[in-house]
């Protein structure tokens, strides 16, 4: 007799037989995880079986205690999503990666999970004594890794309760004594006649490029820039044009996820001078 084989179940698996066959296409397996919260994209075309997706995530999960659908893209100056409660009560939670705890609420605020091994491959770069700068730096998923790691960091956040959160973050992970918190916009950062960073981590918001013109005075030479960015692929050969013409030298370019049809989260590793 052959082997009875047990395989790990998924949203489809749980949803046969509720979700409508002509209407399982549209129905994905992935979610985010963010802490003891789910979040759900459903397409308008299955948004009537919306509880019964939530209900579904819960028995794959059995840690999670709220389900959100994402309601709306990030588009305020905070970088905010709009979400749906589909389950639970509350959006706060403690999310907790490589080691770190991070408290925060996603109503106040925006956090990805998805770029967890990311921020573990650029903060294992930092060295003790660096200068780092991070702006939009959020609840500090690179600003904690970066100051346990020996560095002085400043970090930039322009939302208000973003700052409160990673305040609380800072002494949650005891390197507060390492880090200079600065509740203003990145795009206001002074120019410096002695550009103080050997490493500036910035995770651009969709659409604003234009940072690098404020960040290149920052990076002292032969410091590294972490550059992230959002393209098509074709893109790509024509912004590494322009990244040279800055002064750059590439010394990685990988994309690390998408974000919707076509359009992927690049980071490119660069160094100055």
């Amino acid at each position: 007799m052959g082997e009875n084989l047990h395989y790990p179940m998924n949203l489809h698996d749980v949803l046969s037989g509720v979700i409508p066959a002509v209407k399982q296409g549209y129905l994905r397996d992935s979610f985010d995880v963010i802490g003891d919260i789910a979040v759900v994209v459903i397409p308008p075309e299955i948004a009537e079986y919306r509880q019964e997706i939530a209900l579904g995530v819960l028995s794959l999960r059995r840690n999670i205690r709220t389900v959100l659908a994402k309601s709306s893209p990030v588009e305020r100056d905070e970088r905010v999503p709009g979400y749906e409660i589909l389950v639970g009560r509350s959006m706060l939670t403690e999310h907790r990666e490589y080691g770190y705890r991070y408290r925060l609420d996603l109503s106040e605020v925006f956090f990805t999970g998805r770029l967890s091994s990311e921020r573990q491959r650029v903060t294992g770069k930092v060295q003790p004594g660096e200068l780092v700068l991070v702006p939009f730096c959020g609840v500090g998923p690179f600003v904690i890794p970066a100051a346990d790691r020996g560095a002085t960091v400043t970090a930039v956040e322009n939302n208000p309760a973003a700052v409160h959160w990673l305040r609380e973050n800072l002494a949650l992970n005891r390197v507060e004594d390492r880090v200079t918190v600065l509740e203003a916009d990145a795009f206001s950062l002074p120019v410096s006649d002695a550009p103080p960073y050997d490493r500036v981590i910035c995770p651009t918001p969709y659409g604003r490029d234009e940072i690098l013109d404020v960040l290149s005075p920052l990076v002292r030479d032969g410091g590294v820039l972490h550059f992230y960015t959002f393209k098509g692929d074709r893109q790509i050969p024509g912004l590494i044009d322009d990244l040279e013409k800055k002064g750059y030298f590439l010394l990685s370019g990988n994309r690390c996820g998408w974000v919707a049809p076509g359009i992927g989260r690049y980071v490119f590793d660069l160094r100055k001078g």
